[in-house]
């Protein structure tokens, strides 16, 4: 084969090894820019709590069905996220990959892992538009802005705080903290102090819908598993916001015996750690549902977080317009922390997407507005109106997806029927990876179709569980009857070539012969063709 280097092909490589921009959006995170203390990316990737999609969605389900039956949706799906985003926090962390490698590496193949990288892409704009909606409701709200402009504000105003990637959402996320933590308590404690007995009929409250009346027979707060498993439905996407935290926790220094303690707190405090704070707030925008009906507001707008906190602030000031400005405020800042995670965490899906599609890149950024302009498109189109439905169908698609790499990193790799690291590399890797691959469609497969109803009421109210739960089942037995062969097509070979532009005291790098960067050890391979060592891309 021709040695030499097409000058297109090294200019593109050049181009998107421009770090400040890409973030490694397609590769490994290089130990060179694994610099921030654990606090810092902790604090950063916890940023994510703020989104007020929680208070919509826990508002939403209590309404419909009842506070016991969203209590135990709540608290179940709880625990299953925590558990879940476990393995993906430390391996993203450990290994220093973002979701899209990660999967990759689990069981899904190069070419595989685009069908969990479209689902992930697709969780990214469904919430940034939900988040975004929220956001622009405010904006109308107080400032009497059409919703039509509001979304297009709420759009592009995230834009200019994710291009530089996480050095700047970093400090956008430290720097709005306080503020909008004390403005998230200040009003819960004054609505504690000054309605004490609201907490009691949030707690006997039965629902609005006659769905509930429909299934059990009558109006009552008593549990029923159709409406538990219909409302835990609407609650499951959220498990993959572990991708999320995944992708901000691949930037933790690495461990050692003297970082370990805080290293492992920011691994699970921030990790999965972030479903504790989602609980609460799922539980927040549950009574704070209630207690909106109970002031006269309409069960359509109960749900949402800007009616919901306009009258959650009215107990602070009898002033109307200074308790609508807080609102606004704190629905802003909350919104703008969510959504740069949306857009950064798109930004990198999109981008790993269509780089195995299209074998080409033209940048992260790029990627950014496609992501921002399609959630656009549905906020424009209404989506916020008739979210609880649509997450419901995806809830199938999302589970099968994590609960597959979550299946394949605390069993086949344990058992020795994957190999214990997180192999990205192309030259190293099948195109597709049966285990990963038909696990996911098999689990999205059945999971559908419980959810149309053709299996029986319960398996429709409990569709997500079960696309959450084959995969556990069918990730160790494809491993076991295909012994494990298609994780990886070759092995490591011994390098020579090393760039001699890193110091002793950093990391040894590697040039590679197509872009002429230096790579760490675990981004490069050899490659026979230019008889050498070339980077992972």
């Amino acid at each position: 084969m021709n040695k030499d280097v097409l000058p297109n092909r090294r200019k593109y490589n050049q181009w998107v090894a421009n770090e400040t921009l890409e973030d490694y959006a397609l590769r490994y995170t290089a130990k060179k820019s694994r610099l921030w203390s654990a606090a810092w990316v902790a604090n950063t990737a916890l940023g994510v709590v703020s989104f007020l999609a929680l208070e919509a969605i826990g508002g939403a389900i209590t309404l419909d069905y009842g506070f016991t039956n969203a209590m135990w949706a709540i608290l179940v799906v709880g625990i299953i996220i925590f558990l879940s985003g476990l393995p993906l926090s430390f391996y993203a962390a450990r290994d220093g990959v973002d979701i899209d490698l990660l999967t990759r590496g689990a069981g899904f193949g190069y070419i595989g892992s685009t069908i969990s990288s479209l689902v992930y892409a697709s969780f990214t704009f469904i919430f940034f538009a939900l988040e975004a909606a929220i956001m622009s409701m405010a904006l109308n709200m107080i400032l009497g802005i059409p919703l039509s402009i509001a979304y297009v504000i709420s759009a592009l105003v995230i834009i200019p705080l994710v291009t530089h990637g996480i050095s700047r959402i970093s400090l956008f996320q430290a720097w709005t903290q306080p503020l909008w933590l004390v403005l998230q308590v200040l009003p819960l404690v004054f609505i504690g102090i000054h309605e004490a007995g609201a907490f009691e009929q949030w707690l006997n409250f039965s629902g609005t819908s006659n769905l509930n009346t429909t299934i059990t027979g009558q109006e009552n707060n008593s549990f029923n598993l159709l409406l538990f498993g219909a409302a835990a439905a609407v609650i499951f996407p959220l498990i993959a916001q572990n991708g999320e935290q995944a992708d901000f926790l691949r930037f933790l220094p690495e461990k050692t015996n003297k970082n370990r303690v805080q290293w492992w707190l920011a691994v699970v405090g921030a990790g999965p750690g972030w479903v504790v704070f989602g609980v609460i707030k799922l539980f927040i925008g549950s009574f704070l549902a209630v207690l909106a009906l109970q002031h006269g507001i309409s069960p359509s707008l109960a749900s949402d977080p800007a009616h919901m906190y306009a009258m959650a602030f009215s107990y602070i000031t009898a002033n109307p317009d200074i308790a609508l400005w807080l609102t606004g405020i704190f629905v802003v800042i909350s919104q703008l922390k969510i959504n740069v995670t949306n857009a950064y965490a798109g930004s990198i899906a999109w981008g790993n997407f269509f780089s195995r599609v299209t074998h080409s890149h033209p940048g992260r950024v790029v990627w950014l507005f496609f992501n921002v302009a399609i959630a656009l498109m549905l906020m424009e189109l209404g989506l916020y109106q008739a979210f609880e439905s649509i997450l419901i169908t995806y809830a199938c698609l999302v589970v099968a997806w994590v609960g597959s790499v979550v299946a394949d990193l605390v069993i086949n790799k344990p058992l020795g029927l994957s190999p214990a690291h997180i192999e990205f590399r192309r030259g190293h890797l099948y195109d597709i990876n049966p285990v990963g691959v038909l696990s996911m469609l098999i689990a999205s497969v059945v999971g559908i179709i419980a959810n149309w109803g053709l299996l029986g009421e319960t398996a429709k109210a409990l569709a997500a569980f079960m696309s959450l739960l084959i995969p556990f089942v069918t990730v160790p037995l494809i491993a076991w009857l295909t012994q494990g062969k298609y994780y990886l097509c070759r092995h490591d070979v011994p390098e020579k070539n090393t760039a001699s532009s890193a110091q002793p005291e950093e990391p040894a790098q590697y040039a590679c012969q197509i872009c002429e960067n230096d790579f760490d050890q675990e981004d490069i391979l050899h490659c026979p063709s230019y008889e050498g060592t070339v980077c992972s891309l």
